[in-house]
Order: structure tokens, then C-alpha cells, then sequence
């Protein structure tokens, strides 16, 4: 059977990830690049499943983006729309702050 190293529990009743989410302060932020380009740069998010985050983002917002330097970089200005997704993707709306 294996056991979590963090928690002491077999694998199949780990709560590591779900309490390092709750744990999480996503910040959002606009950011103007060359030629006037405008990015959300959204940061604060679990290094471990940043990159599955970012693609669920990017899918659900119908946008190009990035993962760099642990912040999710999306194409075009989404603040409006964001944090509903972030919530549909399971973090809660009190880890949000914009």
C-alpha cells in the first residue's frame, strides 16, 4: 500500500492537494505588453498543477496563453470572466483578489 510522505495516508485518501488549494491566494492582475498587447497575468497558483490550471483556463476562456516563472499568462483582457472560471474550476471565491 502507499502512503503519502506529507500526510501519513494511503494515496487513495490524500488531502495534500486539497489543502494546499484552499491554502492559495490567486491574485489578478492586467499587464499592457509591446504594441499595446494586453495580458492577464494571473499568480499565486499551485506550482504542482499550474500548467493543467493554465490549460483549463485557456480552453474555457477561448484564448492563447503561457506558463512562465509559476504565473499564468493569458492573451487579451479577461478580467471580467476570470474568476467565474477560476470558481467553475474548483477554487473558491474568498482565494480570489483582483
Amino acid at each position: 500500500m502507499n502512503i503519502c510522505p506529507k500526510c501519513g495516508l494511503p494515496k487513495q485518501a490524500c488531502i495534500c492537494e486539497e489543502i494546499a488549494r484552499e491554502e492559495q491566494r490567486i491574485t489578478i492582475a492586467l499587464e499592457k505588453r509591446k504594441f499595446g498587447k494586453i495580458i492577464t497575468v494571473i499568480s499565486g497558483v499551485d506550482k504542482t498543477n499550474i500548467k493543467d490550471i493554465g490549460k483549463k483556463l485557456k480552453m474555457e476562456l477561448a484564448c492563447g496563453g503561457t506558463v512562465k516563472n509559476g504565473k499564468i499568462e493569458l492573451q487579451g483582457n479577461h478580467e471580467r470572466k476570470i474568476k467565474e472560471a477560476l470558481i467553475k474550476i474548483g477554487f473558491k471565491e474568498e482565494q480570489i483578489s483582483e
